[in-house]
């Protein structure tokens, strides 16, 4: 079997699997978020906390919420940071520094998971168990309440109440992520992914000397790493590393996971709404842009443009044989058009346009299907766009599931598609303009740009991959990246929840025969062009800079 051929067979299996589980998985998740008993275990968490998970609350209190709890998890992981050198099982490493803790703790309650440091030598057991390794469920939660406060705000009429943020968020975390993650964990250490809490070993090598290395936890964090779309590492490789990632099964497993839930999370918007073909419509949305992506990819990555490529059956540099230029095409393209960021291979090391075509699928705003919850509501969001550009091309006002798209709600969804697009652009002008520390940018000239470009990307469209090659770990990628990290999580869902509350007060308008039928292929291709016209009038010029300017050279 040729490669080519292997990595075919693996995205059809791929697809198959996803077909299977979506609407059982995405109707089983509308039950959970529409039912009004909760279970004892979630009682008990309500009582811990203080909450009464049964009042509703309009979308200004979701959003206290929301903020309130995200600002207690940066401060709890950064101060675990801190004192990790006093902590036990922390494998002797010394308390992290300020910048980077800040960096961290942004990173991995913004579900981004962007780390400037290794895995392995810098955080102890504590520290990945109860601090990371917690952030990947809690973070991953509540972008799926706030996707479910949006799709409430459609499917709610004359009210402005959302939901209780704190019972989306203990429910997400209850009855979707730990039972998913327990399956999960078990599958990937029957596959070879390691699980302890071994100390640091020493290890031969083939070629003779050794290395030191620690255990860990490592498949009760991968699994939920990639199935909460987060994608921090325990190892410095990350999933390039055998303990995380071992065979071509656990790599076709992981990218799974990955998918799973924003997958299935459009039938459990289609089941809300009261329509599963509007459903359909946004995954096939979706699927246009995931799979036109994969191909891209793997034929720029096959391509056989010279005799190294042609002996190694592909572009190989950075990938790992045991996944093949089809396994690592497949986990690059899916990793970046979600919020997850972890590799299997090294984007840096991709051919020219390669490397561009992961940079465009976090410039589409990790949206096909994007993170869990972030890339539903990203996505409904530029459904509100192209119906109201519909609208504007035939003279009527615009409305999307029986709700009219007015000034204010238009308003709304036009600024929070501006805010990521003006963190990357601006701080990236930024670290290019002021003098950088001369060990931060290791490539010069166009490379060297798309290092720094899609280092703030990556941040700011919460993602967390790099290009290798940028030394992000001084103080001002450590700041400037944390920030982005915050500000592109946080401030879209501000607009996010009040355009959900302005939804949801709304009496909804009966369907004419001028009204666009949103379920029809017509609008997904409305929707998948007028996404691409937003993103290349955003990010052409400096797309231009870098990856187009290295692949034509």
């Amino acid at each position: 079997m040729g490669p080519v051929t292997a990595g075919v067979l693996q995205l059809l299996a791929l697809i198959g699997a996803l077909a299977i589980v979506h609407a059982p998985l995405g109707n089983y998740m509308a039950r959970v978020y529409s039912s009004p008993e909760h279970l004892r275990v979630e009682k008990w968490i309500y009582k811990g906390i203080g909450a009464r998970p049964d009042t509703e609350m309009r979308w200004t209190a979701y959003l206290r919420g929301v903020l309130a709890f995200s600002l207690a998890g940066v401060l709890f992981l950064y101060l675990l940071q801190r004192v990790q050198g006093v902590l036990p099982g922390s494998l002797g490493f010394d308390s992290v520094a300020p910048a980077q803790a800040f960096n961290t703790a942004a990173s991995f309650v913004a579900n981004t998971n962007w780390q400037s440091y290794s895995g392995e030598q810098t955080m102890g057991h504590v520290v990945q168990t109860a601090g990371l390794a917690v952030q990947n469920f809690v973070s991953a939660a509540v972008g799926m309440a706030v996707a479910v406060a949006l799709v409430r705000g459609f499917a709610r009429a004359r009210t402005g109440e959302l939901g209780n943020f704190w019972s989306d968020l203990v429910r997400g975390v209850t009855r979707v992520l730990v039972p998913l993650a327990v399956v999960g964990a078990l599958v990937l250490v029957a596959g070879g992914v390691i699980q302890n809490f071994s100390g640091i070993h020493e290890v031969g090598q083939f070629a003779g000397g050794s290395q030191q290395w620690n255990g860990g936890a490592v498949a009760s964090q991968e699994v939920i790493k990639e199935l909460g779309t987060n994608g921090g590492g325990y190892f410095n490789a990350n999933s390039a590393h055998p303990f995380e990632n071992p065979t071509p099964f656990t790599n076709l497993f992981e990218i799974f996971l990955i998918l799973l839930i924003p997958v299935s999370l459009t039938r459990t918007f289609g089941v809300m709404v009261g329509s599963v073909r509007q459903g359909y419509a946004i995954l096939a949305t979706m699927a246009t842009f995931w799979v036109g992506f994969v191909a891209l990819m793997m034929w720029t990555e096959f391509a056989h443009q010279g005799s190294a490529l042609q002996a190694a059956g592909g572009a190989m540099e950075g990938k790992e044989l045991r996944f093949g230029v089809g396994g690592s095409s497949i986990f690059a393209v899916t990793t970046t058009l979600t919020s997850t960021g972890a590799v299997d291979s090294f984007h840096a090391s991709y051919t020219g346009f390669g490397g561009g075509i992961t940079m465009l699928g976090m410039m589409l705003g990790e949206i096909a299907p994007g993170g869990v919850g972030s890339g539903l509501y990203g996505m409904l969001i530029m459904a509100i766009i192209a119906v109201f550009v519909a609208g504007l091309m035939v003279g009527r006002t615009p409305e999307y599931l029986g709700k009219k798209i007015g000034p204010r709600e238009i308003k709304l969804a036009a600024v929070s598609i501006l805010i990521t697009p003006a963190l990357v652009l601006v701080f990236t002008s930024l670290s290019m303009a002021l003098p950088t520390p001369p060990d931060s940018m290791l490539n010069p000239g166009a490379h060297g740009f798309s290092e720094v470009l899609y280092a703030f990307t990556s941040a700011a469209n919460n993602n967390g991959s790099a290009f290798a090659g940028l030394n992000a770990n001084t103080d001002w990628f450590n700041t400037t990246t944390g920030l982005a990290l915050l500000l592109g999580r946080f401030l879209p869902m501000v607009f996010v929840l009040a355009l959900a509350g302005s939804l949801a007060g709304q009496q909804p308008v009966p369907a004419t025969a001028g009204t666009l039928r949103t379920e029809k292929p017509l609008f997904t291709g409305l929707l998948v062009g007028a996404i691409l016209i937003i993103v290349g009038l955003t990010y052409f010029p400096a797309l231009a800079l870098g990856p187009l300017a290295e692949g034509l050279a």
